[in-house]
């Protein structure tokens, strides 16, 4: 009787709670699975028989979707979960949906919802592996990673940078996933916003602020513009779009205020004309095409450490806090 198959138990909910060698494991991971990226068949027997599902209660395209190739070029199985056409809509719970997905055999789930510690508590529920593909307002860990994977393969190293993050803050998981990535590896943090669209407190942030982009720019190694998460921003955070644009958009004439070396980062999708125009996403200096193609390299890395190495991402005492309770429906 063949043996049973390895039950995977690891998680990557965030970036908080993990040291710089964790980061940085990762990111030399990635650059094996970027050359297999490369080849004329870019396709490796990593993850032979193992299943990835992903969970996506919110709309996303370039994160779900390089999930996905991540596990295909990693020869694993996909399952793919959409909520609007699934049963929760009948009332069934988070909870027995994720219980039915791991029933069906999956290895490795990729969450993402608007609940923050949506991605904690499924780890509580089941021996798959989660990964946090964004939870609320709360981290974005993946997208983090491939940020400071694209500014190291443009500087070397994150040491002694200083990094402008740009917009709509206080609504953004990607933000606080980056702060504590950036820093993780040496930047130093700038975060550059209105009033209203910073968090209530950033007391503890080992970051900057200020509201004064126009001043900043002179002094950035690199300019990260937020989308603005207008589905999120309630009445009166901003005057209006043409004024947010006006005082916090990068557009050419912005960007000749930045050094010649300065990079330019935005995690999609872009509000061209708000964040950033047309000319400057094509500016020589934006990183923005390379972040989606260093997506799919380092969600391989992410998906070959839990799945096919064992590493554990999740710290110590933070498995210990992991809740087994029920959450609220989506």
């Amino acid at each position: 009787m063949a043996s049973a198959r390895p039950v995977p138990s690891r998680h990557l909910l965030g970036i908080d709670g993990m040291s710089r060698d964790d980061l940085e494991e990762i990111l030399d991971l990635t650059d094996t699975f970027a050359e297999v990226g490369r080849r004329t068949i870019p396709k490796v027997p990593a993850l032979r028989g193992r299943t990835v599902a992903s969970l996506f209660f919110e709309n996303s395209t370039r994160t779900r979707l390089s999930f996905e190739t991540a596990a295909r070029r990693l020869s694993a199985d996909t399952m793919t979960f959409t909520s609007g056409s699934s049963s929760l809509s009948k009332g069934e719970s988070l909870r027995d949906t994720v219980e039915v997905i791991g029933s069906y055999g999956a290895d490795a789930i990729v969450v993402r919802h608007a609940m923050a510690g949506t991605a904690h508590r499924l780890a509580g529920w089941t021996d798959a592996a989660v990964i946090n593909a964004g939870d609320g307002c709360h981290e974005h860990p993946t997208q983090a990673l491939l940020d400071c994977y694209t500014l190291r393969e443009a500087r070397g190293d994150l040491d002694g940078m200083r990094i402008g993050i740009v917009g709509d803050i206080r609504h953004s998981r990607v933000a606080r996933s980056n702060v504590l990535a950036f820093t993780l590896l040496g930047a130093e943090v700038l975060l550059i916003a209105p009033p209203t669209l910073l968090p209530p407190s950033t007391e503890g942030w080992p970051v900057t602020v200020t509201h004064d982009l126009d001043a900043s720019l002179p002094d950035l190694d690199a300019c990260y513009l937020l989308r603005l998460q207008r589905e999120r921003i309630s009445e009166g955070l901003i005057p209006s779009i043409r004024e947010y644009a006006a005082d916090f958009g990068l557009d050419a004439r912005r960007a000749s205020r930045l050094p010649d070396d300065a990079l330019i980062l935005h995690p999609g999708p872009t509000n061209l004309g708000v964040e950033l125009t047309s000319e400057v996403a094509a500016d020589h200096r934006s990183l923005i095409l390379d972040q989606v193609a260093n997506g799919v390299s380092l969600r391989m890395a992410v998906l070959f450490l839990l799945l096919g190495s064992g590493r554990d991402l999740v710290p110590d005492g933070v498995r210990d806090e992991l809740p087994d309770e029920e959450a609220p429906g989506p």
